[in-house]
């Protein structure tokens, strides 16, 4: 899942509206954004298959337990809302920090086939496998964002122009991330996924 994961983050701002959208989404994305680092350093692994049926299913991941395992998901939760107690004092964001991170996971067990594991060392892998219809896919993505996007919008009130166009900007940048993804074609390497990962969030 891609957008999916942002729709929660957008909609969690009507439950901690002093919680910044940026901490929401990183929150939202973590697992993903410590996934590349792991795959540069050779410690998890992913592949490329260029038979793959659908765009979706381009990226085999072979071994990520540090990051996409539910215990894992569970720890960096814990260990991202700690930190961000610590920080602001705020105990509703860190609870809703910490659920966000965790969510990452839920959305992925639904949207991947079956290469999660529940923990690092255990052998099952789950996954209900979205992403073997991309039609399907696209269509619970697209529902989940829409609502998020108008539980935010609904939510907050922008302080000037700036912060109006702000939001609709990044919007417009994920739908067209989105749409690049599945037509941007087979990915060389995984080395340039992780790299290019890293890249867009900088």
């Amino acid at each position: 899942m891609f957008i999916g994961h942002f729709a929660v983050a957008f909609g969690a701002k009507k439950v901690v509206p002093r919680t910044s959208l940026a901490t929401l989404v990183v929150s939202a994305q973590l697992l993903d954004l410590i996934w590349p680092i792991l795959v540069l350093l050779g410690i998890e692994t992913v592949r490329i298959d260029p038979a793959a049926p659908n765009p979706f299913l381009t990226l085999r991941f072979v071994h990520y337990p540090w990051t996409h395992s539910l215990l894992m998901a569970i720890v960096w939760g814990v260990g991202f809302a700690l930190a961000y107690r610590a920080r602001t004092g705020y105990g509703r964001g860190a609870a809703v920090v910490g659920a966000l991170v965790v969510s990452h996971w839920v959305l992925d067990w639904i949207t991947h086939r079956p290469d999660l594991q529940l923990a690092p060392g255990f052998a099952p892998r789950v996954g209900l496998g979205l992403w073997t219809s991309p039609a399907a896919t696209i269509a619970v993505e697209g529902l989940l964002f829409v609502a998020g996007v108008a539980v935010y919008a609904r939510t907050t009130r922008p302080r000037d122009r700036a912060g109006r166009w702000g939001f609709a900007g990044f919007v417009a940048f994920l739908l067209v991330a989105y749409a690049s993804t599945l037509a941007g074609g087979t990915p060389p390497s995984p080395r340039v996924v992780a790299a290019s990962a890293l890249i867009g969030w900088a």
